[in-house]
């Protein structure tokens, strides 16, 4: 047996069924037209923001990074929740516009921007987050045709990791952002050129629990942005210190001790050296913001007993929650969160496999978990959802299609 990762807090239980805001899980598939779909949380959502800025410092503006969830509706509320945006495409760009959302709280991050992708961003007003020379050569040089004024500002690859991250995003050689040591050079030119000086994107990495390992890195972002700023000449008007802040998903995780990473954080704010002391401070936040208020919904088309062991195959699969089958940049194979919908206050019974529909063993989203007795008609849910999940899988493949996705 192997055990599932931990249920986030928050979901209810109507009639022994997972009730998501309110609504029973079966009604809610039956409003959508079906399943697979996918069900994001508002109120959960709204509670998650709330409580993470009671605990940060006043100061600090929130960044949602919308490539964790680019769905319409959710980018909505969002953009009544936080500050700013962060996007990473100009197809994210269009997505963002079409929401509703300002230019101006928008920034532009990633390697690799095409001269459409630049331009696009510049004539909207969007900041851009330099990743290279060659990149802020052509940024100008598109605005200088144009007559426009870009916002400008440089990614910086710092020679420092985030302890732990699931994702390491700087220490050592990385396709993401300018080595420090090159900035301040760049940051003169990019200033000289009549470019609007929008500051310093420092992002060490993602997915970490330990709040220890982003209070050493925050500490980090902060020295290093100080002596930039002092070695460009002039005042760092905004500094993106990048997030790393993560959620739970596999047995025996912990939930991030926010408290502490803010309490540090107003401790640091509060002793600021003179070159940041009117600077802007954001943190740039995704899955923590929204991955633990989704939920995956996939009914089961059959049950089945091969050499003993009991398969639930579902009408969903990897082709929506890539994460949640190990094959998103998991080394072992471990349990998301997952149960039983039709049955949510049912006591577990058997040890069964939840596999998908498509034709490869890599489609698996629960391996020899303990659950309720289920059968073809039940309902599945995988947590932790929210975030990376019907945007960063497979749609298209075998040709399945997107799963329906609802806010509620």
């Amino acid at each position: 047996m192997k055990p599932l990762g931990p249920i986030p807090a928050g979901f209810d239980v109507i009639d022994g069924e997972l009730a998501i805001g309110g609504c029973p899980a079966s009604a809610l598939v039956e409003e959508a037209g079906g399943t697979p779909l996918f069900i994001y949380s508002a109120d959960l959502i709204r509670r998650r923001v709330a409580d993470l800025r009671s605990v940060m410092p006043e100061r600090l503006h929130v960044h949602y990074a919308m490539k964790a969830n680019p769905y319409g509706p959710v980018l909505e509320l969002m953009g009544t929740l936080v500050d700013g945006f962060d996007i990473a495409s100009g197809g994210e760009l269009r997505t963002a516009l079409a929401a509703g959302l300002s230019a101006e709280r928008i920034s532009f991050a990633g390697p690799g921007k095409r001269d459409e992708e630049l331009a696009a961003a510049i004539f909207a007003g969007v900041t851009l987050n330099l990743e290279s020379e060659a990149e802020a050569g052509r940024a100008l040089a598109i605005a200088e045709r144009h007559g426009a004024t870009p916002r400008l500002a440089i990614r910086v690859n710092p020679d420092f990791e985030l302890r732990g991250s699931g994702m390491k995003m700087g220490g050592g050689a990385k396709p993401f952002g300018l080595d420090a040591e090159r900035v301040p050079a760049l940051a003169r030119e990019v200033i000289a050129a009549g470019a609007e000086w929008r500051g310093l994107h420092i992002f060490a990495g993602s997915q970490a629990l330990d709040a220890q390992a982003i209070i050493e890195t925050q500490g980090n972002v902060l020295t290093l942005a100080a002596a930039l700023s002092e070695e460009i000449g002039v005042a760092l008007p905004h500094l993106n210190m990048g997030g790393g802040f993560g959620i739970p998903y596999f047995h025996g995780d912990r939930p991030l001790d926010i408290a502490a990473v803010g309490a540090a954080l107003d401790d640091r704010f509060a002793a600021l050296p003179d070159a940041l002391v009117s600077t802007e401070f954001a943190i740039e936040l995704g899955r923590y913001l929204v991955g633990e208020a989704g939920v995956y919904l996939t009914r089961i088309v059959d049950r089945k007993v091969s050499h003993g062991a009991v398969y639930l195959v579902t009408d969903g699969g990897l082709h929506h929650q890539l994460a949640a089958s190990g094959n998103f940049g998991t080394v072992v194979r471990r349990n998301y969160p997952a149960a039983i919908a039709s049955g949510f206050a049912a006591e577990p019974v058997e040890e069964a496999n939840i596999v998908g529909c498509l034709c490869t063993p890599l489609d698996r989203l629960a391996d020899q978990a303990l659950l309720p007795h289920a059968e073809a008609g039940d309902l599945v849910a995988i947590f932790c959802a929210g975030a990376y999940g019907a945007s960063a899988s497979p749609a298209a493949f075998l040709g399945q299609g997107p799963a329906r996705e609802v806010l509620v």
